[in-house]
């Protein structure tokens, strides 16, 4: 089978590095063209010198419809405005879009899921690690096997991380509310300060942390009587976020078009 061919979306940021060294790395798949937002201080660099690696030719570049024209895949972990127009874009030319972006509104989660029934083979998830989506998995049994025991998801992130709660800890959060076959809009608990009162039963609370230059750190909490059980994952390396997304794209190669997700790739789906 021909080489995937895979262009970068947000070449310029850190996330765009190691999608770019992931791909450089595994077989399979070819760097096909590296995108970055238009003014960006890295467009016309080298898309392997941006990655700290040699240079490979590729340079970064604007202009969206020159580097899908021939191109198999998107790796995508931008900003939720470019990943619905990449997803549109995706779909019109039946590409395979693999969304890292976090931060997504329900109408722009909305919006790529039409996309995918629209022609693209999208495999979106707040976080590619292959861990994580087992972790996923076990929060979600033990929600459910621990029907009473309240449920809080503590996350922290680096100092530049915009958006909170984590996508991550949004994951987890859905995962359990599935456990608990709930809603997690209805269940969810973002803030506490002041005098709240007691924690309502039922609930998911989440606790946000930001400092430093922490990749990402979450638990999962289920407390009950005289016991708590800790569910964790801490992430070492941006590393195994593009391996898990290059894993998605190849994956997705053999799909029909639809909106899909990490655990689908690993065939955790329930």
């Amino acid at each position: 089978m021909a080489e995937l061919r895979v262009v970068v979306a947000g070449a310029g940021g850190r996330m765009g590095a190691a999608n770019i060294r992931a791909l450089l790395a595994h077989p399979g798949v070819v760097l096909h063209a590296a995108l970055d937002r238009p003014g960006s201080a890295v467009l016309g660099r080298d898309a392997g010198t941006l990655a700290g690696l040699e240079a490979i030719g590729v340079p970064v570049v604007e202009d969206i419809a020159s580097v899908l024209a021939g191109a198999d895949a998107i790796i995508d972990f931008t900003a939720p405005a470019a990943s619905v127009a990449l997803a549109q874009r995706a779909a019109t030319a039946g590409l395979i879009h693999v969304i890292g972006t976090t931060g997504c509104s329900p109408d722009d989660d909305a919006a790529i899921a039409r996309a995918g029934e629209a022609g693209a083979r999208i495999v979106k998830s707040g976080n590619f690690s292959l861990g994580m989506a087992v972790l996923a998995n076990l929060v979600q049994q033990a929600a459910a096997a621990l029907a009473e025991y309240d449920i809080e998801i503590l996350e922290m992130h680096h100092a530049r991380k915009v958006d909170a709660p984590s996508g991550t800890a949004l994951l987890l959060g859905e995962a359990a509310a599935r456990g608990r076959e709930v809603s997690l809009g209805d269940k969810s608990v973002r803030v506490r300060d002041g005098h709240t009162g007691a924690r309502e039963p039922g609930t998911i609370g989440f606790a946000t942390l930001r400092g430093g230059t922490v990749v990402g750190d979450h638990s999962v909490i289920l407390a009950g009587p005289s016991e708590r059980l800790e569910l964790g994952h801490r992430a070492e390396d941006r590393t195994i976020f593009a391996n898990g997304a290059v894993r998605a794209a190849l994956w997705a190669r053999n799909q029909p078009p639809g909106l899909y997700t990490i655990a689908d790739v690993l065939g955790l789906s329930q």
